[in-house]
């Protein structure tokens, strides 16, 4: 059997399970295949084109299992899809006339990398999938496994991405503190914004989490700090329908009784209001060359605090965002459970020369297998259907319906 050489790397926006998950790597492969070499490529795909890399020593080894306590990536991370020529030609990642993927390959082959592990989301792995099948095609025998990581668990067909379920936590954990500014001032609305642009589900399951945390509380009778003040009063999702003139007669009725007003909001909720608005009153929406709105140019917290804060009467308003603050946390526990099996799982798969993406493939049952490349795609919707979700909903008081 040849020598095998292992890489690794970390792309995409970061996500509770990444420094966990090269720990992983390194204890797994010391544990079942000691002799085998390990590598990482600093800050993703651009280390790999550069020639930036980490040679894991015998003593990073030994002490592989402090990157769990850590949030971020040991390794670090970038942006780079390498079937974007022109991109990386301007990043100066490639010289002009040059193919990245040619470049990573000829890398791969010259550091004797025999099995690539990528630790990102759907863009990460499908770039990954290109860089496979481009040295398939060039006669340079690869494996490459990806570990599915995003925080919004939006990635098709994956039950569960790696990080979602710390990034949700940490989100509860973030607002049960900013939750009290609603004692600051008489009718106050504040409005939590979380990470999802095309998905709900963070956002939905973030709430949850704020309310198993937050329901048993104790309370002492007459003060204002009581349950209403911690309570969650709206909850809005890309995939739910908007009624704003409905939402804004329920809200005004809460603001008026208690004297404050909590809102959850995706960062890519009401998208379809929002646009409509700003285009009446002689805004231009960016759009891409599909067509589609680019969503970084719309600021969804601040176009809901604009709007409510006005129709609900509120004399102080703000947003707060939990996004950073939850997706740099070191994995929760119910993550490092499921950093392990999809670690275990594609060290084996890596031995066994089988590409693809560890998780759990929706399309069979839910079986933790190695799902082929060519299935792995984003934009999962949050499925309403959900039946946590609905307890959710029925807790708050708000009636909802799906936008399709």
């Amino acid at each position: 059997m040849a020598k095998q050489k292992v890489a690794m790397l970390t792309a995409g926006g970061l996500a509770p399970c990444l420094s966990s998950a090269v720990g992983g790597l390194i204890e797994r492969y010391t544990d079942i295949a000691p002799d085998v070499e390990l590598i990482a490529y600093k800050s993703g795909f651009r280390g790999l084109l550069m020639d930036y890399k980490i040679e894991i020593t015998k003593e990073m080894r030994e002490k592989a299992h402090v990157l769990h306590r850590y949030g971020g990536s040991p390794i670090g991370n970038s942006r780079v899809k390498l079937t974007n020529v022109a991109d990386c030609v301007k990043r100066g990642l490639v010289k002009e006339g040059e193919n990245p993927l040619r470049v990573a390959a000829e890398r791969l082959a010259a550091d004797g990398v025999t099995i690539l592990h990528t630790i990102g989301g759907d863009d990460t792995n499908t770039t990954a999938a290109d860089l496979a099948a481009y040295l398939g095609a060039n006669g340079y025998n690869l494996t490459v496994v990806g570990l599915p990581k995003t925080v919004d668990n939006d990635v098709y067909p994956i039950k569960q991405t790696l990080g979602a379920w710390t990034a949700a936590e940490v989100g509860a954990r973030f607002f049960d503190h900013v939750s009290n500014e609603q004692s600051a001032s008489p009718r106050t609305l504040v409005i939590h914004e979380v990470m999802g642009r095309h998905c709900g589900w963070l956002t939905a399951a973030t709430a949850r989490a704020y309310i198993q945390r937050t329901r048993h509380n104790e309370y002492i009778e007459g003060f204002m700090m009581n349950q209403e003040l911690k309570n969650i009063d709206g909850l809005y999702l890309p995939e739910t329908h908007f009624d704003m003139e409905g939402e804004a007669r329920r809200l005004k009725e809460i603001m008026d009784r208690t004297g404050f007003v909590t809102l959850f909001v995706s960062e890519g909720a009401c998208m379809d209001e929002i646009v409509a608005d700003r285009e009446a009153a002689g805004e231009e929406v960016k759009r891409d060359a599909f067509g589609h709105v680019k969503l970084d140019t719309i600021n969804v917290g601040n176009w809901f605090q604009k709007h409510f804060a006005k129709l609900l009467d509120a004399d102080r308003s703000m947003v707060q965002k939990s996004g950073y603050y939850a997706r740099s946390a070191p994995a929760n526990y119910e993550d490092l459970r499921l950093i392990q099996s999809m670690v275990d799982l594609a060290v084996e798969s890596g031995l066994n020369k089988v590409s693809g993406v560890t998780g759990h493939d929706e399309d069979q049952g839910g079986r933790l297998r190695t799902i082929e490349f060519p299935r792995i795609k984003g934009g999962k919707p949050f499925d309403l259907e959900t039946p946590w979700f609905k307890e959710v909903m029925d807790y708050l008081g708000q009636n909802y319906r799906p936008i399709h």
